[in-house]
């Protein structure tokens, strides 16, 4: 068996039009975030965690923000690649935590929804939870979200 950890950052957009994603759920009526992909933190905090599991470095250079191919990707198309780049690698995940950091929105609603989407995405259990930042530092003030991530992983047989 195998841990990895991940985290991300974005910031928040200006454009009216970015829709919020965290967890690969749509957080209606929320800015969203700035990013070369659709800029779910939860998500891509997955991604580096079970990456980093199997030895296989993280995002950015699994999907480097300089490929067009992937300019605003859904997340859940890189969460499926990862997913199969870690089976490829001889590993599956068998659980996975996730916080999320944000003053705002409100994500309790949202939390069982964000923790099944990426169970499934998965195929192990993942839980979601959030926090703020007691309005603290660059998330305090709601310029961004940021996320934490661990996965559990353990050899193909």
């Amino acid at each position: 068996m195998r841990i990895g950890q991940g985290v991300d950052v974005h910031r928040r957009s200006d454009d009216p039009q970015r829709e919020l994603w965290l967890g690969l759920v749509r957080i209606p009526g929320a800015p969203g975030l700035q990013g070369h992909s659709d800029a779910d933190v939860a998500t891509h905090a997955l991604c580096d965690a079970l990456l980093g599991a199997a030895s296989l470095g993280d995002l950015g250079r699994q999907f480097p923000d300089s490929d067009p191919a992937t300019a605003d990707i859904a997340s859940s198309r890189l969460l499926a690649s990862t997913v199969s780049l870690v089976h490829g690698a001889g590993w599956r995940a068998v659980s996975a935590d996730v916080t999320i950091i944000a003053e705002q929105p409100r994500l309790s609603p949202f939390m069982d929804a964000m923790s099944a989407a990426l169970s499934a995405a998965v195929g192990a259990p993942v839980s979601v939870k959030a926090t703020t930042a007691e309005g603290l530092g660059a998330l305090g003030r709601v310029e961004g979200i940021g996320a934490l991530a661990v996965a559990l992983v353990e050899e193909r047989v």
